[in-house]
């Protein structure tokens, strides 16, 4: 029996969320290690997809509407194909709403293996521009970061309508970073709705509050080039200190956040749409960073990641 797999990689927002809707810079790293796969093989049936990780099967006359059958459509379409006599299982490492881009992973997933299926490897843009269409559904106004760090999956700095910048080298690579999920989800939608309607009653105060979001942004990208880790943890502090200003931290994260900081942490912030999901952390090295990441454990923590 044919069979064929294919996946793509989680992200985490290092700076610059939330602002980068307004056009403001934003850096992303991508998390390979946690990763969304799509296995792909032959079927007597009509093309369907089993979501093993929520136990529901799909196809193309009982969700049509549905993101994941979307997705799988306007690979279809793109290929220029009709959906295969196959089942497509999919099954992610990537939690659910923890602001890990769970959602752009699975849909990159979705379409890199049908476009194997085809004979076909899709590219980064590619890709990326099918999955910002689904990203369109589960967020309403996305960024476009998401899609375009796990569609290349390298570090990328971002400016909305621009083409995205990779970032490489050594301090990028071996960033010693911890995160931690607060084990809450909010859909992303929401707090970029609410940021939205402020921003709409009030638009100079907000623009300053983005202005200075992106000065942090700045400094992070060059303490990244010079590998300035306390630079870079001093930029991520204070952009978590204009995320609380935007409301769109919770007490859950301003607490982990203090206790990587109380760790000896070079800096933490929340990362994501917020409201819970999850925060990183800046360590000195590896060790430190096995340190932070037990601390978090003890602070409540649902989860711990490391990004190497």
């Amino acid at each position: 029996m044919r069979k064929l797999e294919r996946s793509a990689c989680a992200k985490i927002i290092l700076c610059g969320e939330h602002a980068v809707v307004y056009g403001r810079p934003a850096i992303a790293l991508p998390l390979s290690q946690l990763r969304a796969h799509a296995h792909i093989a032959a079927h007597r049936e009509p093309f369907e997809i089993f979501a093993a990780d929520l136990g529901e099967t799909l196809s193309l006359t009982t969700a049509p509407v549905a993101p994941l059958v979307r997705i799988a459509q306007l690979a279809c379409e793109k290929l220029g194909i009709t959906p295969p006599d196959a089942r497509l299982e999919l099954r992610s490492d990537i939690p659910l709403g923890a602001n890990l881009g769970s959602g752009a992973a699975v849909s990159i997933a979705v379409a890199r293996a049908l476009g194997a299926w085809a004979g076909y490897e899709f590219t980064p843009d590619e890709v990326s521009a099918l999955a910002y269409e689904i990203e369109k559904l589960h967020h309403g106004t996305p960024s476009g970061i998401d899609n375009t760090t796990i569609a290349w999956e390298q570090p990328v700095y971002f400016v909305r309508g621009r083409t995205p910048e990779l970032l490489s080298g050594v301090y990028v690579a071996a960033l010693p970073i911890v995160i931690a999920d607060t084990g809450r989800s909010t859909p992303t939608h929401v707090p970029v709705g609410e940021v939205r309607r402020a921003w709409e009653s009030a638009p100079a105060h907000f623009e300053r509050i983005f202005d200075a979001i992106a000065v942090c942004v700045h400094e992070a990208r060059l303490a990244l080039e010079v590998g300035d880790l306390p630079r870079l943890g001093a930029a991520l502090n204070v952009n978590h200190e204009l995320l609380q200003s935007l409301s769109v931290s919770s007490p859950e994260l301003d607490a982990l956040c203090a206790a990587a900081r109380a760790a000896g942490a070079l800096g933490a912030k929340m990362s994501g749409g917020g409201r819970g999901g999850n925060m990183l952390a800046i360590a000195r090295d590896v060790a430190h960073a096995q340190h932070i990441a037990a601390v978090l454990r003890r602070a409540g923590a649902a989860r711990v990641f490391h990004a190497k």
